[in-house]
């Protein structure tokens, strides 16, 4: 051998950046998927909110299909609204209009 292989070093990941590193993991899954003021997701979200890598985090979810928990300050049921607006202006072929998924994003942001 005529060199020396040197480990690489480990690749940053953006759940090494998140607000969320030492919270109570349950407060990202409550039980109710409400995000009204005084709920277990309002909680959740509201450590999102404060977050560096709030849209990787949401990004990956809804890329992964995540079905549980809040993510990247969105509950499930806007995840699931957010793919099924995105599936369906992929099929069409044109930018999608604005619909309940935008107005629930701007107050998750």
């Amino acid at each position: 051998m005529t060199g020396f292989l040197h480990p690489r070093p480990e690749r940053s990941d953006w759940r090494d950046q998140a607000a969320c590193i030492g919270e109570d993991p349950e407060v990202f899954f409550p039980l109710a998927d409400f995000s009204a003021p005084g709920t277990e997701a309002s909680l959740a979200r509201a450590i999102c909110r404060r977050c560096p890598v709030i849209i990787a985090c949401r990004t990956w979810a809804i890329d992964q299909g995540e079905d549980d928990g809040i993510w990247g300050a969105t509950t499930a049921v806007q995840r699931r609204a957010i793919r099924r607006a995105s599936a369906e202006s992929a099929g069409h072929g044109r930018r999608r209009p604005r619909d309940r998924a935008d107005d629930w994003l701007e107050g998750a942001g």
